[in-house]
């Protein structure tokens, strides 16, 4: 009998045993606690860096709410349901990727949304979530370890769309989807030949990206980070600002709404990409360490119900969203204190933004899914 047979066998009594109605409602309290005190320090610093504007940080409240309604909806299906379903989503949304450069919307140089009259989005939000979800049932079909030719086809999987994604222009939500599908091959238990194989594809690839798919912009924008002084007042000015204003910070910072950086409009994109700049200055180190502690927590809870997930499939796709949530906070905070290539990935919960604070929040009510589901004793 399959994993996912004795799964439905025991779900009924599973849901008699729910004490809770968070336990009814398949809501992992040590998940959500977290991401709310995130969420609640993120307003605060979102209120300074929007010169203390209501309206953004309601927005940001409301981007909040949707994003928990889509976290509840999403935690009440069943990984074996999301098996199912991934290939048809990720089929979907590879077609909404490809629609972008035919009817796309263009913004500030990229063409990376559609548009449906009242709402606009990114496909490539959608894409950070099926990534995962067809990547892990495309491994775990066959069977643990993956064998090479269903690794290679995995690669391919990722590889395409990321590729797509990086050719709107944007980098960063490339990262974040081929890292998606990554950590999933990488999780399933690949040979360290495989391992080492595919690292040395990759770098074979830089070479080709740097002239045929980065633009002109991106270019300078790696070249930026080895000497930002290069071009002070142009390309360089970002991560100047945004080191200033870490550094003058200090321990303790200067208080809230006392940020010069942020307050006197020096640092750029202070509402989203460059934000935790403003939360250095104004809370110091402290605050970032305050904030790091709870995005810890936040990955221990994630990986904790990777590890004591039931299925395969669950396993690896609890240990790939929150691996990913880790290559989010590691890359903006690398780009911001400008050791990374600035790549325009948001600081999760606490960036302003919508689209995706409600992919997150999506990707966590799977691992919400995962968390509740009850251990069968039958194995």
């Amino acid at each position: 009998m399959s994993e996912y047979a004795r799964f439905l066998e025991g779900s009924s009594r599973d849901l008699a045993r729910a004490r809770t109605p968070a336990e009814r409602l398949h809501l992992d309290i040590f998940l959500i606690a977290p991401m709310l005190a995130i969420m609640v320090m993120g307003l605060f610093v979102l209120f300074s860096a929007s010169d203390s504007d209501w309206d953004t940080v309601n927005r940001q409240i409301r981007n909040f709410v949707i994003g928990y309604g889509v976290f509840l909806v999403v935690a009440q299906v069943r990984p074996d349901t999301l098996q199912r379903w991934a290939p048809a989503l990720y089929l979907g949304a590879l077609f909404l990727l490809l629609l972008v450069p035919f009817v796309g919307v263009g913004s500030k140089g990229a063409q990376r949304w559609l548009s449906l009259g009242v709402i606009r989005f990114q496909p490539s939000e959608i894409m950070k979530i099926a990534m995962p979800l067809a990547v892990a049932a495309w491994v775990v079909r066959p069977g643990l370890p993956p064998r090479p030719s269903v690794t290679l086809t995995a690669l391919l999987i990722i590889g395409f769309p990321a590729a797509a994604i990086a050719t709107q222009p944007d980098l960063g939500t490339a990262i974040l989807v081929a890292a998606s599908g990554g950590f999933v091959v990488f999780m399933a238990g690949i040979s360290w030949w495989q391992l080492l194989s595919g690292a040395l594809a990759a770098l074979a690839c830089i070479w080709p990206a740097w002239l045929f798919l980065l633009r002109d912009y991106q270019k300078q924008r790696i070249l930026t980070l080895f000497d930002p002084d290069a071009d002070r007042l142009g390309a360089g000015w970002n991560i100047i600002q945004s080191k200033t204003a870490i550094g003058s910070g200090g321990w303790s910072g200067k208080g809230w709404l006392e940020g010069t950086q942020s307050q006197l409009d020096f640092l750029p994109e202070s509402q989203t990409d460059f934000i935790i700049a403003v939360l250095a200055e104004e809370l110091g180190f402290r605050g970032v360490l305050v904030l790091l502690l709870l995005y810890g927590l936040v990955v221990i809870r994630g990986l904790w119900i990777s590890f004591t997930a039931q299925t395969s499939y669950g396993r690896l796709l609890a240990s790939a969203i929150t691996l990913t949530f880790c290559v989010y906070v590691i890359v903006n905070m690398g780009m911001v204190a400008g050791i990374l290539p600035v790549v325009g990935v948001p600081l999760p919960f606490v960036s302003f933004g919508g689209t995706s604070i409600v992919t997150l929040l999506l990707g966590f009510g799977i691992l919400s899914a995962i968390s509740t589901e009850k251990r069968i004793i039958s194995q």
